[in-house]
């Protein structure tokens, strides 16, 4: 009994830390996808879409049941009041020296707790799989 219960505590762990390091591959291959469909859409309509419905994915939900979030930066204003559809600038996801990830829009997963902040260094958000650099990284924040 004492070995078995051994094998399990150290099997377990393995399972589950396989299961959210699949979880995290699928998550960045869909943040991939998503982002040449914008590109696609962009090209042919000389502007990127206000939200993932335009592009008919806006039901897609990442390995943990949550929405992608994309933020089209074009259509930001500066304070959230009076404006813009997308929202305020202070939604823009930002690295540890709070300087915006992306040019052009923010498109991420919020991770497993489901939460997230506009900087990466905040607890929630480390777990987040982003997109930055305009698309030269692609994974979790925590290793961005």
């Amino acid at each position: 009994m004492a070995i078995l219960s051994t094998l399990a505590g150290i099997a377990v762990p393995l399972y589950f830390d396989t299961t959210e390091r699949a979880r995290i591959i699928k998550a960045v291959a869909d943040v991939r996808v998503l982002e040449g469909e914008l590109g696609v859409f962009e090209v042919n309509n000389g502007r990127l879409p206000d939200s993932l419905d335009e592009i008919g994915r806006g039901t897609l939900r990442d390995p943990w049941g949550k929405g992608y979030e994309f933020l089209n930066y074009s259509t930001l204003t500066n304070g959230g009041k009076g404006g813009g559809k997308g929202g305020d600038k202070s939604k823009m996801r930002k690295d540890r020296f709070l300087k915006p990830l992306n040019s052009t829009y923010d498109l991420y997963s919020q991770g497993k707790d489901g939460e997230s902040q506009a900087a990466l260094s905040a607890k929630t958000s480390r777990d987040d799989v982003v997109r930055a650099n305009d698309g030269a990284y692609l994974g979790l924040a925590s290793d961005y």
